[in-house]
């Protein structure tokens, strides 16, 4: 990154800035990329450098490298503000992307389109730039609090060093207050606050029926099939209403407040765009409640993906021997992903079938759901921020993902808000992935007048 170009980061968003971040293929998923990943890194410690922090490095881990970074106040006692996002970026096959490669971004009517340009390194760029803006703002030479950044390079794969960098370095890491900078703006017409994100158990279900694969013309009709099996158990899932069948599944799904469905009832939202935006066919799910409901409060579950028998030739008539499948659960306040994990083998005990082999692999990373406490004065700090951005006041929303909130609250013993830049439209994960840069603008403004509202409402430390 020449020096001139990082130079201009107080007047907002760069686009060319984070192209040429975004050009580099930090894919966590791919371990041909690891050097890709580790070349991510110090490309954002040289930019917290260039910006003038005096603590920048690389932290390794037993994988793939994060990024701590610190500019602290000129008070010693200021309070600590540690935002949390990541570098790495999601797997891409540049024959799905139709306006250019994925790594070689391109700017078209105000969007940036590369892969993690919004997922999400356009969201930690947008703290650099409101950085430098609220130091030219404020005519200081260093910031009204200390910001603290831990960007790991994992959470595509689910952050499975991310426990051991907080238990490591609990003493860089303390904080008064986190934000977690990997989600969602509502419209760039209607202002919005994340206040709670779901959490996730991911598992992979294998089904076998046989020792190998077998000619169907040999035993079609009379020998157990893999994956006819497994189809069996993912319709199994979700009972005729629509409602998830794991045992104490809903026990601790609290309904609504009437005033939150009231809030939520009152978002301009309309079906057809958010199919458009998202790029699905209908909205499905849970009936009577609403698709905002659904996606911020009320659990889930996902089939992610299904495997059997040989992808690479035509089946010619072959039995597969094994089938699997990869199964999102989402969560919500008060489950906890360990007894949702629970629950799943539970309901994997009770739809066995005599003569099939089963086995179950809950994945380590599972995170619990989070909410910011309604109370925090970090958090109506943020709310007049982006109602000020906006001019309009601003409504509180949700985030239908997963973040590890939960575990970096318990870490740091502080509270966790939620601030991205990411639009419903952006295309995280899938082709031509792209940032608005007036959703970029936005982040900039509000992060500039939290930062300088932060220090009246946190004590000193």
């Amino acid at each position: 990154m020449s020096g001139d170009s990082f130079d201009r980061l107080g007047r907002g968003p760069e686009p060319e800035v984070l192209a040429e971040w975004a050009a580099v293929p930090s894919v966590s998923s791919d371990p041909a990329r690891a050097s890709d990943v580790r070349r991510s890194a110090q490309w954002l410690v040289d930019a917290f450098r260039r910006l003038g922090f005096p603590q920048a490095e690389v932290w390794r881990t037993a994988g793939l490298p994060a990024v701590y970074g610190c500019l602290p106040a000129a008070d010693p006692a200021a309070p600590v503000l540690l935002v949390y996002s990541h570098h790495d970026v999601h797997a891409a096959d540049p024959a799905e992307w139709r306006l250019g490669p994925p790594f070689t971004p391109v700017l078209r009517d105000g969007r940036l389109y590369g892969r993690g340009v919004s997922d999400a390194k356009g969201q930690v760029m947008c703290h650099l730039w409101a950085l430098r803006a609220h130091l030219a703002h404020s005519g200081l030479s260093a910031p009204a609090v200390t910001v603290k950044f831990l960007i790991e390079g994992e959470e595509e794969i689910g952050s499975v060093h991310l426990a051991d960098l907080l238990a490591e370095h609990a003493g860089q890491l303390a904080a008064d207050v986190v934000m977690v900078s990997d989600t969602m703006l509502w419209s760039l017409d209607h202002a919005s606050v994340c206040t709670a994100v779901r959490g996730s158990v991911t598992a992979t279900l294998t089904v076998r029926g046989a020792r190998r694969a077998i000619h169907s013309g040999a035993v079609s009709g009379a020998a157990a099939n893999a994956a006819s099996e497994l189809c069996r158990l993912l319709a199994h899932l979700h009972d005729g209403g629509g409602r998830i069948t794991l045992p104490g599944f809903y026990e601790a799904v609290a309904e609504s407040r009437p005033a939150r469905r009231a809030s939520l009832a009152a978002l301009p939202f309309d079906t057809r765009t958010w199919l458009t935006d998202t790029g699905t066919f209908t909205a499905d799910g849970e009936p009577g409640y609403s698709v905002p409901e659904r996606l911020w409060t009320r659990p889930s579950a996902e089939v992610a993906r299904v495997t059997a028998g040989r992808t690479d030739t035509p089946a010619l008539g072959v039995i597969p021997a094994e089938a699997g499948a990869d199964v999102l659960l989402r969560l919500v306040p008060d489950q906890r992903a360990d007894q949702v994990a629970d629950q799943l083998r539970a309901w994997l005990g009770q739809h066995r079938l005599e003569g099939y082999e089963y086995r179950l692999d809950v994945s380590s990373t599972i995170s619990d759901p989070y909410e910011t406490p309604s109370d925090d004065p970090a958090l109506a700090a943020l709310v007049r921020s982006v109602s000020r951005a906006y001019g309009s006041p601003a409504r509180a929303i949700g985030n239908g993902g997963a973040a590890p909130a939960a575990q970096l609250a318990r870490a740091c013993d502080a509270p966790v808000l939620f601030f991205g830049t990411g639009l419903p439209g952006d295309r995280w994960h899938g082709p031509d992935e792209r940032a608005s840069l007036e959703a970029l603008r936005i982040g900039v403004e509000v992060i500039t007048g939290f930062l300088a509202e932060l220090p009246g409402c946190l004590r000193p430390r």
